[in-house]
């Protein structure tokens, strides 16, 4: 079930978390709209975790988890809001991450002693230039400053470690117990830094209830849960070469929600990344 129907359930949820994102900052600053996020989520978990009694990690499991929360929920998602803060549009920043695929290629066999063949090569290729297609096409936009692109190359280089770490370090365990741990680590992180950079004022209006809960519980539960799981079950590259399909969904969800129009060339690109994933992920 996780090989065969994870990988488009990742991608599709994965995709509309930038939408989201960009309408909650409506109503929420970057740093405080994470947090918000993340109380949410622990709020959740905490009586279910205590309703299956489930034990807390320890050992190496924890550290492991700990060291997760701090990489990907804290340093991976405030650096995706601050992106698209200070001038990234989901588009774009979709499409930088979707060089994550590359690094993880370039790292992987000495990092997490994974060996990427010449055909996953061929597909992580032909991925790159699918997504590259999607922005060349104008369906995305470009930052509107060095400030916003500098918050979208930490957020790439955060999550193609968090990748790596995942592939390298992780273990079994109870998807309620370690969401719990990662997002109680990434608000305890996240608090602090929001309170001395941000004002932390919310406007409760209608318009953030839906964002709120997509980045709840499509992002940071299903999709982070599956996301993860993906990688401890499969190759680190291969499981990474669907960031490759993120630019174009994104934009595609863009134009739904946002009414941003998709040039022919970025349905080209959409095509050309379909089918540089498929080969990669086939590949070893």
């Amino acid at each position: 079930m996780l090989r065969r129907f994870g990988p488009f359930v990742f991608v599709g949820l994965w995709s509309g978390g930038f939408t989201a994102v960009r309408l909650g900052l409506e109503h929420a600053e970057p740093l405080t709209l994470q947090a918000l996020r993340y109380l949410v989520v622990v709020a959740g978990l905490l009586p279910l975790a205590a309703l299956l009694r489930l034990r807390p990690p320890r050992g190496a499991l924890l550290r492991h988890l700990l060291l997760m929360g701090l990489v990907v929920q804290f340093g991976y998602f405030a650096a995706c809001n601050l992106a698209q803060f200070w001038g990234m549009t989901a588009g774009g920043l979709a499409l930088l991450i979707a060089l994550q695929p590359v690094l993880v290629a370039l790292l992987a066999p000495g990092l997490a002693g994974e060996a990427v063949g010449g055909r996953a090569w061929v597909g992580l290729l032909l991925g790159l230039a699918g997504a590259a297609a999607v922005i060349l096409s104008g369906s995305a936009v470009r930052a509107e400053g060095w400030l916003g692109l500098g918050f979208a190359v930490a957020a790439l280089g955060t999550m193609t470690a968090g990748a790596l770490l995942e592939k390298h370090g992780g273990q079994p365990c109870h998807p309620v117990m370690a969401n719990l741990v990662l997002y109680a680590v990434g608000l305890l992180a996240t608090l602090p830094v929001a309170a001395l950079t941000e004002t932390m004022r919310v406007d409760w209006a209608p318009g953030l209830v839906l964002p709120l809960a997509y980045l709840v519980l499509a992002n940071s539960l299903i999709a982070t849960s599956l996301l993860l799981a993906m990688i401890r079950h499969g190759g680190a590259a291969r499981v990474s070469a669907l960031f490759f399909l993120v630019p174009p969904l994104a934009a595609l969800i863009a134009w739904g929600v946002l009414g941003e129009v998709m040039a022919p060339l970025a349905w080209a690109g959409t095509a050309l990344a379909a089918v540089g994933v498929a080969l990669a992920r086939r590949a070893g």
